[in-house]
């Protein structure tokens, strides 16, 4: 249920001139993500004294910092232990933990769904916020980008991030109108060759469109965005799942079988069509970007 990602993919994105970010828990465990961690930041370094002037993109760690997460410090030591350049907390803003990653100089963003949220988040001094809104795949929050991004910037001048179903360069280039000053993309690289999704998942998402995600808290009692292919393969109806609420899981347990193949994914999925490399996709979104800006343009001078 955790959006999959490799070492190979956020190399491949931090290569190509963005920042790479991975679930910590998408390493099944600690020993995991020392491997992981170990393998992006040694070839990063190599690439980087390679090329000279034309670095790679920082990479990011996202951290569920909820008290239910048992692995949070073992995941928060290795993160210090390879100097992380940026982590992404949800599930809570707690000062202890935001304390710890500051030790290591890391930059933190943090997940909000809300504007009540991102002021909490500010105020414990985080370094930017990612605006999750409605679309964005795994958990997520219900309300429209153009509602949630205008209510923090009411007040907040900062590094500002927005997702939820942003696919295409079109929809970066909105993200920027509406008043973010990034744009946070996962869905449309879950079909990338260096990602390490399952060819079922992979699948899924090549032939789905946006009417194929189910949002729910079914599954962990935090609310987000799932393929509903991958819940009938789980041999559960997508609308008619139980009514009562779990507690939140503990993301560190194994997963129920029946929920182990249930996949997060946004509502921009309907582009993605075809399996490219992760540069593929990244020149993807810039010429689309590029299009799109200068339409915009044309439509201005006209």
């Amino acid at each position: 249920m955790f959006l999959v990602s490799s070492p190979a993919l956020v190399i491949a994105q931090c290569k190509a001139g963005i920042v790479g970010a991975f679930p910590a828990l998408g390493a099944r465990t600690s020993q995991m993500l020392d491997e992981w961690l170990h393998s992006i930041t040694e070839e990063l370094a190599r690439y980087n004294r390679q090329v000279g002037d034309r670095q790679a993109a920082p990479f990011a760690v996202n951290l569920v910092i909820h008290k239910t997460n048992a692995r949070l410090a073992s995941d928060l030591a290795l993160c210090a232990k390879y100097q992380v350049p940026i982590v992404i907390t949800s599930l809570g803003a707690r000062p202890e933990v935001f304390q710890a990653i500051r030790a290591f100089h890391a930059m933190i963003l943090h997940d909000v769904t809300t504007d009540s949220f991102a002021r909490k988040a500010h105020e414990r001094g985080v370094d930017g916020l990612i605006a999750v809104a409605a679309g964005a795949g795994g958990h997520a929050g219900s309300l429209s980008p153009f509602a949630l991004v205008r209510e923090i910037r009411a007040w907040y001048d900062g590094l500002l991030v927005l997702s939820g179903a942003i696919a295409h360069g079109a929809s970066i280039l909105a993200a920027q109108a509406v008043g973010a000053d990034l744009a946070y993309i996962g869905s449309a690289f879950i079909a990338a060759l260096e990602s390490n999704a399952s060819d079922r998942y992979k699948e899924m998402v090549l032939r789905s469109a946006a009417d194929d995600i189910l949002y729910t808290d079914f599954f962990t009692g935090v609310r987000g965005n799932y393929l509903k292919p991958s819940i009938v393969a789980s041999g559960l109806d997508p609308d008619n799942l139980s009514s009562s609420k779990p507690s939140l899981m503990n993301f560190a347990s194994e997963r129920p079988q029946a929920w182990r193949d249930v996949w997060g994914c946004g509502q921009g999925i309907g582009i993605i069509k075809e399996s490219q490399s992760a540069a593929q996709v990244v020149d993807r979104l810039e010429s689309e970007y590029r299009a799109a800006l200068s339409h915009l343009r044309g439509r201005v001078c006209a």
